[in-house]
């Protein structure tokens, strides 16, 4: 095989942009015309309040809550997932690790063994 057929061929198997689907199974080039492009600080808006609930029940937990704690962080785990869930993906910014349907599965196990931890957690009595 030449040159130009083993090109040909590796971007057949690659894909190029133009002929990737995007998650929708539409072109992204159909996505970004129908879809406002949106600041960066803005994609990162969801990230921000998944890592301050995220803080907010490690504060917690340093507290010495070992039953409200691990709460909190389900419910940031929760909530990484529902931002998942609902956003497309150029609106979540660092939210988007790996494909959505991984993304969800992660948080949602996550957040239920942590759930469950908290609900097996022995109540400290001072």
């Amino acid at each position: 095989m030449d040159k130009a057929g083993q090109a040909e061929l590796a971007d057949r198997e690659e894909g190029t942009p133009e002929e990737a689907p995007g998650e929708g199974g539409q072109a992204p080039e159909a996505e970004r015309e129908t879809r406002p492009k949106v600041p960066f600080w803005l994609a990162q808006v969801p990230y921000a309040l998944v890592l301050a609930t995220l803080s907010a029940g490690i504060v917690v937990v340093a507290a010495a809550h070992f039953k409200r704690g691990p709460a909190i962080i389900a419910g940031a785990l929760l909530l990484a997932a529902a931002f998942r869930l609902v956003l497309p993906k150029d609106w979540i910014g660092l939210l988007a690790v790996r494909r959505r349907w991984t993304d969800l599965v992660t948080c949602v196990s996550l957040a239920g063994l942590l759930i469950v931890l908290a609900w097996v957690a022995p109540q400290l009595s001072a």
